[in-house]
């Protein structure tokens, strides 16, 4: 191979050649201790970009070390297979979803194959192969055998034209469908979920073990979950034997209910609402059925109700109050009724100031020198703190914090109501009316009713001979043939589920599979898996927080009470990488981005059609801001390491990366001076001279620079992982070895030793090849990691600088073993203190150990 620095060869070369040798297959011995590293795997969509590329660099940084450090590591990748952006491709370009994702995944592993990532490719799994999704659908029979998945009648966004059910973030805000353009309608159709809720409490309570994770992603999960300590209670109807169950946080407030809401679509809506409402009733309701859950619910959004005519009766005060029903109440959440308490919430404050309902205090801000005695006074906003209970009858005069124990203790001797705690997590939603998806695993029997599919006929393939237009039901849904099977247990005639299931659910396990990903067999050998699991290192984007974080983490609890593993929590540590971000030309006053070529001049650049100036922002790369770089075209120009050690260079990994192209050419000159340094050394013909007894000063300082590089960069790597200021140090290293004069000593060879392997994690490729050339045949990639040498970095002599009257007057080297007696004395007997204080009266002497002495003199 040529002497300069040829990144395309080089990589092409040990990117071969690690794959003949099998260099990243994981272990299967056990007599290491172990560390998974994973990244979350990717959409195969046809193209890296750099947010992937950052993400899997992180991780192989981590996994690289790890195996130097003596672990046996599983660093595995895959593919989210399955979903709806196939599907569209196949309405759009007129070729089959498994055809177009399989290219994109062929496609996919050669770009992250081009970075030299140190995968075993033995464990490599795709989420749409039927040789995943049979357990997939294993999985679901797992959960249907618990009781956690069931089918109901729910309210979903239903999209007219395309007939398909949609989820709320595939609709736009103004209630559209992001595909059709329909307006949405709400539907009641039958629906499979999933019943997280039972694992409410745990999946709360457990994040207290993850110390790994970032305090913000436990909190959103937290928040997601929503636990609610309350009370339930019912008001009765008037005329009628129903009651209104609602659900509420301020049990102290409720002498102060003076109406009650329920959702438009609760059941008891028609049963309540007067004959002379009922016109208009209906008309609200099919007006709030077009809107999605959304738009209801936003805060900025007007509340909208009528009243039904119907009362109810405050069991607290006996006073009869108004039945509403508003596009804020939800059926789907809590009991689908609230209870009004205009005085103390500033959503009810509102809405009663607007429908002029009455407005009662029942708390009071707590005055100095006992129980408050309100003026009437018209309150202005919500009182929403704590206070003094008054207008509450026999809680008059009472702390509200201690008033709502005595209200719900209260409640319950009654009979009015009781504790309950309750969760803003809704059970999990997973069926979708789609093609490219694991088809759901049961068969509807008229006399059997839902029955499993029998594990012995798993997988349920998709079939192949579908038809895709985007338009009506789901393709599977109009496969009769396919449909159409007797019933398992009594064999009458009887249908397949045509619903497919949520690829959420399939991310939900992959984890697991990766350890024993060919098991022809069974889901996983349960050893394999918990001897691997939990993940030591996750590694993905913070948009993942909530959904497929707490759904892998229901899953993983589910498959233990299951007894398939025994482990509580899947990820130990998580690591949420920054987004890289691209400069973006913006024109702020039509909101339109500019391709930077179209800018003349960067300095000073305007709009080429308007001749706007333009803001220049980092913003996230995207196609339609025109600021994305492509993967290949970096590698390309400078080759897979110089692309990782800028990627790793540029920022801590959890903050965002602004790319610049400068700092990617300095990363590049820097491996340039690192290849030059090493085949300098590696082209030399003297032999190294064997070192006296005792080191040189040179070679005392090229030593304590190896083993400072050393120590650094391995608490870089720990704890935080600041690859950042690790590379930072290698280049520290790097310069201390170009600077030493000591080429021929055994600690130069020892420095050049230490630079190449503790380079070969970040730059795996161009470490290999001088690795090589030094004279080694086994791969950098199998050294031990470097071990500090604590004595190495102790200092035997400083640099003492002698000041007269606070002027240098010179420096000498001095013992670092002195106290300030010992320093002075030996400052005053030096050269230039000897020839400056000729004929001076010292009065002073100021000591500053291990810097300097400053003789101040008359």
């Amino acid at each position: 191979m040529e002497s300069r620095y040829n990144p395309a060869e080089i990589e092409a070369h040990w990117q071969k050649t690690w794959a003949k040798q099998s260099i990243d297959q994981t272990p299967t011995e056990s007599d290491k201790p172990k560390f998974y590293a994973l990244s979350m795997f990717p959409y195969p969509s046809g193209n890296l970009h750099m947010g992937h590329v950052r993400n899997y660099t992180i991780t192989d940084v981590i996994a690289r070390v790890k195996r130097m450090q003596g672990y046996r590591v599983l660093h595995p990748m895959g593919w989210d297979a399955f979903g709806l952006p196939a599907e569209n491709a196949a309405i759009e370009r007129g070729i089959h979803p498994a055809k177009w994702t399989y290219s994109n995944i062929d496609q996919m592993r050669s770009q992250l194959q081009q970075l030299g990532l140190s995968y075993d490719w033995n464990k490599e799994v795709a989420t749409c192969s039927p040789d995943y999704y049979k357990w997939t659908q294993w999985i679901f029979l797992q959960f249907l055998q618990a009781g956690l998945a069931y089918q109901k009648e729910a309210a979903v966004n239903w999209d007219p034209i395309d007939q398909t059910v949609l989820a709320n973030e595939q609709v736009d805000s103004e209630g559209r469908s992001w595909r059709s353009g329909a307006i949405v309608e709400r539907k009641l159709l039958k629906q499979w979920f999933f019943k997280i809720t039972e694992y409410a409490e745990e999946l709360l309570n457990d994040l207290d073990k993850l110390t790994g994770w970032p305090e913000r992603v436990k909190l959103m999960q937290a928040n997601w979950i929503g636990k609610s300590v309350g009370a339930y209670l019912e008001f009765p109807i008037v005329g009628m034997d129903e009651k209104i169950a609602v659900f509420t946080t301020r049990p102290d407030t409720v002498y102060g209910v003076t109406y009650v809401v329920l959702a438009p679509e609760h059941p008891l809506t028609p049963n309540v609402t007067a004959s002379e409402q009922k016109a208009a009733v209906e008309s609200f309701i099919k007006e709030v059925s077009n809107q999605s859950e959304l738009e209801r619910t936003a805060e900025d959004k007007p509340k909208r109700g009528i009243p039904t005519g119907g009362k109810a009766i405050n069991p607290f005060t006996g006073e009869e109050v108004p039945i509403w029903i508003a596009d804020y109440v939800l059926y789907e959440y809590g009991t689908g009724a609230v209870m009004g308490v205009p005085a103390h919430d500033a959503r009810d404050f509102k809405f009663a100031k607007e429908k002029q309902l009455p407005i009662q205090v029942v708390i009071y801000p707590p005055v100095a020198g006992g129980t408050p005695t309100p003026q009437e006074q018209e309150l202005k906003e919500a009182y929403t703190e704590p206070g003094i209970m008054i207008n509450s009858g026999s809680f008059d005069g009472m702390n509200s914090t201690e008033g709502k124990q005595a209200i719900i203790e209260y409640a319950e001797k009654q009979g009015y109501g009781k504790a309950r705690i309750q969760y803003r997590l809704r059970d999990w939603l997973i069926s979708r009316q789609r093609y490219w998806g694991a088809p759901i695993p049961v068969i509807h029997c008229p006399n059997c009713g839902i029955v499993p599919v029998p594990e012995a006929d798993l997988p349920v393939v998709l079939p192949e001979n579908v038809e895709f237009s985007g338009r009506g039901a789901s393709p599977l849904a109009k496969l009769e043939d396919w449909i159409n099977v007797p019933c398992p247990t009594c064999g009458t005639p009887g249908k397949r589920e045509t619903d497919t299931m949520d690829t959420f659910i399939d991310s939900s396990w992959y984890f697991l599979r990766y350890p024993d990903a060919k098991n022809e067999q069974q889901v996983f050998d349960s050893a394999k898996t918990n001897d691997w699991m939990p993940v030591d290192q996750y590694v993905g984007g913070i948009e993942h927080a909530i959904l497929h974080l707490l759904y892998s983490r229901f899953f993983t609890k589910v498959l233990r009470d299951r007894n398939l593993i025994d482990f509580d929590e899947p990820f130990s540590r998580l690591l949420t990488q920054g987004m890289v971000q691209g400069k973006t030309y913006k024109n702020r006053r039509t909101g339109k981005y500019v391709i930077p070529t179209q800018v003349a001049d960067p300095a000073n650049p305007v709009d080429p059609e308007t001749g706007d100036t333009l803001e220049v922002v980092y913003e996230k790369m995207s196609k339609s801001k025109y600021n994305g770089v492509a993967p290949g075209d970096v590698i390309g120009k400078y080759g897979a390491d110089t692309a990782r050690m800028f990627i790793l260079f540029k920022a801590p990994p959890e903050k965002d990366l602004e790319w610049d192209d400068a700092d990617v050419e300095g990363q590049f000159r820097f491996l340039n001076r690192v290849w030059r340094l090493v085949t300098e050394f590696a082209s030399r013909e003297s032999s190294v001279v064997s070192s006296q007894a005792q080191l040189t000063k040179d070679e005392k300082d090229l030593r304590r620079a190896i083993h400072s590089a050393i120590k650094a960069v391995t608490e870089d790597l720990e704890g935080e992982y600041q690859f950042n200021t690790a590379v930072s140090e290698l280049m520290k290293l790097s310069n201390a070895i170009t600077d030493a004069t000591c080429k021929y000593s055994p600690v130069y060879v020892e420095g050049i030793n230490t630079l190449v392997i503790m380079l070969s994690p970040f730059a795996p490729h161009i470490a290999e090849e001088l690795w090589q050339r030094i004279g080694n045949s086994e791969s950098v990639h199998k050294q031990p990691w470097p071990q500090c040498d604590e004595s190495a970095l102790v200092v035997d002599e400083i640099t003492l600088v002698i000041q007269i009257n606070g002027k240098t007057r010179g420096t000498i080297q001095a013992p670092a073993s002195l106290d300030k007696d010992g320093l002075e004395k030996y400052a005053r007997e030096s050269e230039p203190a000897q020839r400056n204080l000729e004929g001076k009266t010292v009065k002073k002497a100021i000591v500053v150990p291990g810097k300097l002495v400053n003789f101040v003199v008359g």
